[in-house]
């Protein structure tokens, strides 16, 4: 059985920073690509940051771009979420998506891609 758990989330000011994790575990397994998604009360999902273990191609909603980093370890099956220069807007529960299944030119900005998620985890970033 897979289950992938994120840690690190918190309650932290506008413009800190806070580190999310997700370790994935599980006989069997293994993914192309592993992502954060986030989800604010009220609102849709939305895509944060994914990282392609092929190639270490790494992808990044606009509203995130320069302020978050994604990085991981494929062997370990670990994501990593770093997130800098938090506004009240990143305000969300956070969670951790793992794609297993392969496709013919994935979407990777979309929760369509993957198969395998997290509980999550909440951030809160006050004003």
């Amino acid at each position: 059985q897979v289950q992938l758990v994120e840690s690190g989330g918190g309650l932290v000011q506008a413009g800190g920073s806070l580190r999310l994790s997700c370790a994935a575990s599980g006989r069997t397994f293994s993914s192309y690509a592993m992502g954060w998604f986030r989800q604010a009360p009220g609102k849709e999902r939305e895509f944060v940051a994914a990282i392609k273990w092929s190639g270490g191609t790494t992808y990044y909603a606009d509203s995130v771009k320069g302020r978050f980093t994604i990085s991981g370890d494929n062997a370990k099956n670990t994501v990593t979420l770093q997130m800098n220069s938090l506004k009240p807007e990143d305000t969300a529960v956070y969670y951790c998506a793992a794609s297993r299944v392969p496709r013919y030119s994935p979407n990777y900005y979309s929760g369509a891609t993957y198969d395998a998620w997290g509980q999550g985890t909440q951030v809160t970033v006050s004003s």
